[in-house]
């Protein structure tokens, strides 16, 4: 890649939340999986083979959720599978949600300084599991109608089974697996209304003809992310951004990191630069051969004000100044340290044209 003036710029890539590099052992399964002639639907060997395929993918991605007799319902994404879950429910939530949820929702649960959620009456409620933006991890009480477990899930040990909700989303692309496939997770027994009506897949819930290739990617990816967890991954990055933060916070004392003193998501950087605005923070970092980001990745591109900062009490310039740094399983030292001196140098400029 060349920058505005021609040069060449390496890039590192730095936005893990948003979407992950495709993990090798999803591309192989859905390489292989595209060999796979049949519709599942279809009564002989061709379909039956296509049938296969997806149902042990169902119980290599419930085996990874911890949610072994658990319903598991795949949907297009996450935001399918929370509207499938939502719809009609009338849950309330709190306002640090992603958007898939917040839309079904009545967003009145408070929120502390730190990211944490109170929570009033669980089987009406929505409530995450970590936080896309800051990283914050919940503590989720029994008896939940529902967890958006998306960025949790792959990242920080997750049972399903044992997490006291009766509802979870998830999604492939997080954890390595392709774009376009999620899942909703079920206790065996909770009535879910189909949005999509049509052929009856999914156990009636969600119709239309499975997306075999992505599926089979979905769990390839969950296995692999599952044993990079067994192996301690977290512990790692987890000191790559203590190397991040301690280098930004020497460049300049008025930084603020969100959330810094809740249990956060090991990967998960959010920085709040007073007066310094965070979409201008990712332009010029990206010149800067630097891929990272002011929030969500789920604005068509567009640069919103983090909703979520606001619902934890910063004020909506504050909010507009926050960066987001994600770090992944690739991420390294040498990486960690050229971003962080980077974006050192150009918090340097932005001071001195403010003097």
């Amino acid at each position: 890649m060349t920058n505005e003036w021609g040069a060449s710029v390496s890039r590192t890539y730095l936005d893990w939340n948003a979407t992950t590099p495709l993990r090798a052992e999803a591309r192989a399964a859905m390489v292989g999986a595209m060999d796979v002639v049949g519709n599942p639907s279809s009564v002989h060997a061709e379909g039956r083979t296509a049938k296969g395929l997806i149902e042990r993918a169902r119980k290599d991605i419930a085996a990874a959720l911890g949610a072994e007799g658990a319903d598991i319902i795949f949907t297009s994404s996450a935001t399918e599978a929370a509207a499938l879950a939502l719809a009609g429910k009338g849950a309330s939530c709190a306002g640090i949600e992603h958007d898939a949820v917040r839309s079904w929702c009545d967003e009145r649960l408070a929120v502390d300084g730190n990211g944490t959620v109170t929570v009033d009456d669980p089987a009406t409620c929505a409530l995450q599991l970590a936080n896309s933006e800051t990283g914050v991890i919940q503590t989720l009480p029994e008896g939940l109608m529902l967890t958006d477990a998306t960025q949790g899930f792959g990242k920080i040990p997750f049972a399903f089974n044992w997490c006291g909700a009766q509802m979870a989303i998830v999604s492939a692309h997080k954890l390595g697996g392709p774009k376009g496939i999620g899942a909703l997770v079920v206790k065996r027994g909770t009535e879910i209304e189909a949005r999509i009506k049509g052929g009856g897949q999914e156990m009636g819930r969600r119709s239309g003809t499975e997306n075999v290739v992505g599926i089979a990617g979905f769990a390839a990816a969950a296995r692999a992310a599952q044993a990079d967890l067994e192996d301690g991954i977290g512990a790692r990055i987890k000191k790559l951004r203590k190397i991040l933060e301690n280098t930004i916070a020497e460049s300049s004392n008025k930084t603020i990191f969100v959330g810094k003193d809740a249990n956060r998501l090991p990967n998960t950087s959010c920085f709040v630069t007073p007066g310094w605005k965070g979409e201008t923070q990712v332009m010029v970092m990206d010149l800067a051969g630097f891929a990272v980001s002011a929030g969500s990745a789920c604005s068509s591109g567009k640069v919103k004000t983090s909703a979520a900062l606001e619902a934890m009490g910063f004020d909506r310039g504050q909010a507009g100044c926050a960066l987001r740094v994600s770090l992944g399983r690739d991420t390294s030292e040498k990486e960690v340290l050229a971003f962080a001196h980077a974006w050192s140098r150009e918090y340097e400029k932005f001071r001195a044209r403010g003097r």
